[in-house]
């Protein structure tokens, strides 16, 4: 019966039909035009997907729209900026390195064929263990921070205190 299993319970079954099977098969759909590398997975079809994953150390998840994805910037230093607006607006920050750098032998990366062509299924934060991995052979993410925003001043401040790189730009 179901009222005997938590959803955590659930979650951690090993059976390739249980969710753990269906998260885990989300990482690698070669057979449909796409892949992953560790830091996000890909779908090259022609059509436009209808949003992005994001996923956090915790285990936590959390998807956008591509149509609310409006400005997208890349300052290597700093990282990738999304800016996205629906009900509310939503930054999300992405740190890590060689985000703009393609997969070996693919023609993805992150941030330009990736993200502004709405190719990205999922971003996902890193473990130290695979960052040092990959290394400098492929892109990597350190974090991820989302913040959403009622007022362009709170927007501005939050950016001053937790990226101001991306301040001096438009937005």
């Amino acid at each position: 019966m179901l009222d005997d299993f938590t959803h955590q319970d659930r979650l951690e079954r090993n059976s390739p039909s249980g969710l753990r099977g269906i998260l885990q098969s989300k990482e690698s759909e070669p057979d449909r035009g796409g892949g992953s590398c560790k830091a996000f997975g890909y779908h090259l079809a022609p059509e436009h997907l209808a949003g992005v994953e994001l996923r956090f150390l915790n285990g936590d998840s959390l998807w956008f729209p591509y149509s609310w994805l409006g400005t997208c910037r890349h300052i290597p230093s700093e990282g990738v900026l999304l800016k996205f607006n629906g009900d509310l607006v939503y930054l999300v920050l992405i740190r890590g390195s060689n985000l703009d750098r393609g997969i070996e032998g693919k023609s993805i990366d992150l941030v330009h064929a990736g993200l502004q062509r709405h190719h990205v299924l999922w971003i996902k934060e890193m473990t130290p263990a695979e960052i040092r991995e990959v290394g400098e052979t492929g892109p990597t993410i350190d974090s991820i921070q989302v913040a959403e925003f009622e007022s362009h001043a709170a927007l501005k401040e939050w950016l001053k205190a937790k990226a101001p790189a991306f301040v001096q730009g438009p937005l």
